[in-house]
């Protein structure tokens, strides 16, 4: 058993009389579909082996008693004075409360939570917190509902309580993740199919640039607001109600001078990505990764060039990373502004890589950036608990 879930146990044991039940709630990537996930694109999530791990009991009373161990904290509040608060409580206070809303008769429990997703690497511990708790309640209140259910749910309670308005692409790979495997997730039906990952002696290594510019959020709301005016000028002339019903860059070319150039520009990257995504999807079942890399490549330039959500941090990992022979792929992954680059590396270049990197990286920055080499795994589950 992973040392973190033992951890939990040994400190769940210790703190309370019950014994719980454990699960494993993943954090995720996105091997392409960035920024199209509210433009009614499709995103190629998959969940990953690094997460979150809970132990729960019911207490038989009416008290919600919480250990987040990452945050050496603790919270016991009663299920009907549950409210906003501030930070991890958050998260799990607004899952319980996405129950309550339901009309679920939510009971007393004890949980313990600790993870191993570091925090502000885009890998999206926040998903990780809901769904663990989400999947562990809806077991122990036997509310029945399905993983995508659930994954609504997670979504709801990020809107609600953190009020931090995300798209439903990381609950859903939380919740429908598989070993292996990619999801293609429609953002605009939230249907999906799943394609093979097969990396035939290459890895997944992320590269946090550890920066995190403080303009993110209000640029995000920016691109949103020029990729809607671009819209507004599509729908008025051609009478489409979404980017996907674009059939190609061609296409958009006859608005461009009805557009300010950076809404252009957004407009032009969000059709392109949506191909790309649509393409990778198909090179993935033809298991030919070097194509996969080129359009990683191509999404970072995109997401540098047109969208604007690079910084010079990110851009030199990436330039780095395709100077590099062993490295098929790579781009920046997430909102953007700082985080961390994705890439897939061959097996026998990885360690050469990362050191490599490392070095270039903190001559020029003066920053110390961390490696993570993560892998693909399955989604939210229960696990087997040791005596």
């Amino acid at each position: 058993m992973n040392s973190i879930a033992v951890t939990v146990l040994n400190r769940f044991r210790e703190s309370f009389t019950s014994e719980p039940t454990l699960y494993f709630s993943p954090g995720r990537i996105n091997l392409i579909g960035e920024h199209v996930d509210y433009n009614d694109g499709f995103v190629l999530p998959a969940a990953i082996d690094k997460g979150v791990y809970y132990a729960v009991a019911p207490n038989n009373s009416d008290n919600l008693n919480f250990i987040a161990i990452d945050f050496d904290e603790r919270l016991s509040v009663a299920v009907m004075d549950i409210k906003k608060m501030s930070n991890w409580q958050n998260y799990v206070l607004s899952v319980v409360n996405e129950f309550v809303l339901l009309g679920v008769a939510v009971k007393g429990f004890d949980c313990v939570f600790a993870g191993d997703i570091p925090r502000g690497s885009g890998m999206s511990s926040s998903a990780a917190v809901e769904g663990g708790l989400a999947f562990a309640l809806n077991e122990m209140l036997n509310t029945k509902m399905n993983r995508v259910e659930l994954a609504l749910l997670c979504q709801r309670a990020e809107h609600n309580y953190p009020h931090v308005n995300c798209g439903i692409m990381d609950q859903y790979a939380n919740m429908m993740g598989r070993k292996d495997e990619v999801i293609m997730l429609d953002c605009k039906t939230i249907e999906h199919q799943y394609f093979p990952l097969r990396l035939q002696g290459c890895k997944i290594v992320l590269i946090n640039s550890k920066v995190h510019h403080t303009l993110a959020s209000g640029e995000y709301n920016i691109r949103r607001q020029r990729c809607e005016a671009g819209m507004a000028i599509l729908k008025n002339d051609l009478g489409i109600q979404s980017f996907r019903d674009i059939k190609d860059v061609e296409a958009l070319m006859p608005f461009k001078d009805k557009m300010e150039p950076k809404v252009f520009n957004c407009c032009k990257y969000v059709v392109e990505e949506i191909a790309r995504a649509k393409k990778a999807a198909s090179v993935l079942q033809q298991d030919d990764l070097v194509s996969f890399g080129k359009l990683m490549y191509a999404t970072h330039e995109g997401l540098s060039n047109l969208y604007e959500v690079s910084c010079p941090e990110l851009d030199f990992l990436v330039e780095l990373a395709k100077q590099h022979s062993g490295v098929i792929g790579a781009r920046l992954m997430g909102g953007g502004f700082g985080g961390c680059t994705i890439n897939i590396v061959k097996d026998e270049a990885i360690s050469q890589f990362i050191d490599t990197a490392s070095k270039a990286y903190h001559q020029k920055f003066n920053i110390d950036a961390e490696a993570y080499i993560v892998s693909t795994g399955d989604g939210t589950k229960k696990i087997a608990v040791t005596p």
